[in-house]
């Protein structure tokens, strides 16, 4: 039996990466990927190095200087290699990166990869402290940041005493990645003895981002997953909205080396220019956040229309929740390409919601995909019963291996906590309901914030909307809505406690109501709701 479901698993792998054309017949690119796999072993070098020799001629890099064939790519980076080991930087040694989207983030990562050094992934919306408490506790041998950061290190680098400056504009104090290209071989570096780690920082919504560590390689399985489930092909002209040291954005980068693809990189997001970007490229993938689906729908009708986004057949969406008719709204505006992705930092993907799935169930966080079991339990770690609310666990080989500083999240028979609650319909969807710690007990009943949430950002006066629990003498706790609403709307608080009871129950009705002009965000568009009080 577990051999005819190998067998089975084994074909219906082919049948995806031959769908996604990676498995055409193409000599160069098949010579290319063993010698990039011989070299470096089933890494991400291997993967650059690769796409480097098996498309040496196609596009890798569309950025706001110019474009990089994968041939230049590949030099480049090796070039920054080699000038990293003469800095004293080799395998095992712990490198902390600090750019936005443009090629030195690529770059950087394709050249630390194939030094076999760790690479820490870190957050360009840091403020000072937070940025100094990480460093500290990560304690890199080397950073490697755009010139734009260079005041958030301060003087002593926060610490740090390589230091390499990826992005800048005029003349800078430390050595640049630029430097070292002109100053290296280009030639292809020794291999490593082992693969390296790469550490992406959880979102630090409740606090302090926390280092998830990962070997440099994405498990086959897991790549079969997203190919799978959404219908990436080879070549693909992916706009990489999404920030690539989050792990969603570097999931993408990540399937991109397996496809040949484009990046078309911006180092900051602007809803038109993303479909200015589109349209001159012919993108064919705009890989984003959910929220900044919701930007581009706030631009007006003719910004929207003067820019052809027909290109795009897909855009594969994680990082937050998407909110009530998001989907819907943008699918009847550019066509059903949405693919959203629900999973976390720590536990990998465990769920992707199809254009059908959004259509049928808006809402819905999708079906498990190949490799990810999911499993829901109640309170006291038991399996819940069908149909039931219960806290989300799911098992794959992309469960992460445990914080950096310490500690680890609940695992249950061999599932680890998502830190969600949800339910599963008749037909397998799964509904994501709230954060398990964010449940309000307000006289006596529970209230998950989503439910709320979602009920009022569909209101068509309503922008976007965060819900939390604060003190109260008479029932413990009482709901305080924070409320953006659009400009020319004359909403008031009445009315908002009057949809609410005309939908909900009467203990979700929020009574505090607070009209505010954005809420706080990190880059991947979860809401920051310490930052609310």
């Amino acid at each position: 039996m577990a051999l005819t479901e190998t067998l089975r698993e084994v074909s219906h792998a082919v049948g995806v990466l031959r769908r996604a054309g990676i498995l055409q017949f193409n000599p160069m690119s098949t010579l290319g990927s063993i010698q990039g796999m011989r070299r470096y072993g089933p890494s991400l070098a291997g993967g650059f190095a690769g796409s480097a020799a098996g498309h040496a001629d196609r596009i890798a890099i569309i950025d706001e200087i110019g474009s990089l064939s994968w041939k230049e790519l590949g030099a480049r980076s090796n070039a920054i290699s080699h000038g990293l080991r003469a800095s004293g930087i080799g395998e095992g040694d712990g490198v902390a990166l600090m750019c936005r989207n443009h090629r030195g983030f690529v770059e950087g990562t394709n050249a630390l990869c194939k030094i076999g050094a760790n690479v820490l992934y870190l957050n360009t919306a840091f403020a000072g402290p937070q940025l100094r408490e990480v460093v500290a506790r990560e304690k890199p041998k080397a950073i490697i940041y755009d010139d734009e950061f260079k005041d958030l290190l301060g003087v002593d680098g926060c610490g740090v005493k390589h230091r390499f400056v990826a992005w800048h504009d005029g003349d800078v104090d430390d050595p640049t990645l630029d430097s070292l290209i002109e100053s290296h071989s280009s030639a292809e570096p020794d291999a490593p003895k082992s693969i390296g780690k790469t550490v992406i920082l959880t979102s630090g919504t409740t606090g302090t981002p926390k280092g998830a560590p990962r070997p440099q390689q994405s498990p086959p399985r897991a790549a079969i997953a997203m190919l799978d489930r959404i219908p990436y092909r080879s070549g693909e002209v992916m706009m990489m909205a999404a920030p690539m040291f989050h792990s969603w954005g570097f999931a993408n980068m990540t399937i991109g080396l397996m496809l040949g693809a484009t990046y078309v990189l911006q180092r900051r997001f602007d809803p038109e220019a993303t479909l200015a970007a589109i349209e001159k490229h012919r993108a064919s993938c705009l890989v984003a956040v959910p929220v900044m689906l919701q930007r581009i729908l706030e631009l007006p009708k003719d910004a929207q229309q003067r820019h052809n986004a027909s290109t795009v057949r897909i855009v594969p969406l994680s990082g937050s929740a998407i909110p009530a008719g998001m989907a819907e709204r943008w699918m009847d505006a550019f066509g059903d390409n949405i693919y959203n992705l629900y999973g976390s930092t720590e536990v990998g993907w465990v769920s992707i919601a199809t254009p059908e799935d959004l259509r049928a169930a808006p809402g819905t966080a999708g079906r498990p995909p190949l490799g990810a079991d999911v499993r829901l339990f109640d309170g006291e770690g038991k399996e819940a019963k069908a149909g039931q609310t219960g806290r989300i666990f799911v098992k794959s080989e992309l469960n992460f291996e445990g914080y950096t500083g310490g500690g680890h999240k609940e695992i249950i028979d061999g599932f680890m906590s998502t830190g969600d609650t949800g339910h599963f319909d008749a037909n397998g969807r799964l509904f994501v309901e709230g954060r398990d710690d964010e449940m309000i007990v307000s006289g006596g009943e529970n209230v998950f914030p989503r439910e709320v949430e979602d009920l009022l950002s569909a209101h068509p006066d309503i922008v976007e909307v965060a819900i939390i629990g604060v003190d109260d003498e008479e029932f413990g706790k009482r709901l305080k809505a924070f409320v953006v609403k659009r400009a020319e709307s004359d909403l008031d608080e009445n009315a908002i406690r009057t949809h609410v009871k005309s939908n909900l129950a009467r203990y979700k009705v929020p009574r505090d109501i607070v009209f505010i002009d954005e809420l706080p965000r990190n880059p991947t568009g979860k809401i920051l709701k310490r930052q609310l009080t």
